[in-house]
């Protein structure tokens, strides 16, 4: 059976989410930065790295970036970017990734984590951080927080780009945000239908999971503006730390 994020990273995920712009990606890789403190040069692992938007960033600042996605796609999309030469894009599950290793920092970020029904998948992913990463080697994990995902949660909406008509549907269930996107287009009336879902795990499940690969956390920002994470407030939870 196809998993649902086998199917909606294709090519209607590029009409989906083409609102997702490089310039926001430029200001997050610029903290970013500054929480890892790592010399040009330094080899960086980009977990799930989508269109490139944040590899692309990174090796423009004189990073050596390895992108690893499995929508074909969406490599396909990152590798028709200018500078996409600097980057070293492969295909493959975040589970079990053809690399041996020695990275001085993998990021892990838009929420490209909780993907997989079972715990122990999850945490699969994290020791592959883990195996990946040099001795005092740094991580980010870029991920929602869960409190403010349900209270700002908008049940339904749709929007129009150019012939294509987007209606999405979301909802908490059974601890994960799941949405349901229906995509039509002047063209062609018939629907096409995709899922997505991401579980939601609290501060103190995702410390127990880090641990658990034996990575060590070090800090917990709200956003991309340096905020301490803050349970009610702050719009993401994004990890940062290091192997021992």
């Amino acid at each position: 059976m196809t998993e649902w994020y086998e199917k909606s990273f294709g090519e209607d995920y590029l009409i989906v989410y083409k609102h997702r712009d490089f310039g926001g990606a430029r200001k997050e890789v610029d903290q970013m930065i500054a929480w890892l403190r790592l010399p040009p040069g330094s080899k960086v692992l980009d977990l799930c790295c989508g269109m490139g938007r944040h590899s692309l960033a990174l090796a423009k600042e004189g990073y050596d970036v390895t992108g690893v996605d499995l929508s074909e796609v969406l490599l396909r999309e990152a590798r028709s970017q200018v500078g996409a030469e600097k980057v070293t894009w492969i295909r493959s599950d975040m589970r079990d990734l053809p690399l041996d290793g020695g990275f001085d920092a993998v990021v892990n970020l838009f929420t490209s984590f909780g993907y997989f029904e079972k715990d122990e998948e999850q945490v699969k992913v994290l020791r592959e951080i883990y195996r990946l990463l040099k001795p005092g080697g740094k991580f980010v994990i870029d991920f929602l927080n869960p409190a403010h995902v349900i209270r700002h949660l908008v049940p339904h909406s749709t929007r129009e780009d150019g012939e294509n008509l987007i209606d999405e549907s979301r909802r908490i269930e059974d601890g994960y945000v799941k949405k349901d996107i229906i995509l039509t287009t002047m063209n062609d009336p018939t629907p096409r239908q995709y899922h997505e879902r991401v579980k939601l795990y609290s501060l103190e499940e995702f410390k127990e999971m880090i641990e658990k690969a034996g990575l060590q956390l070090e800090a917990v920002h709200g956003s991309y503006e340096d905020e301490v994470y803050d349970a009610e407030r702050s719009t993401r939870m994004i990890f940062g730390g290091t192997r021992p």
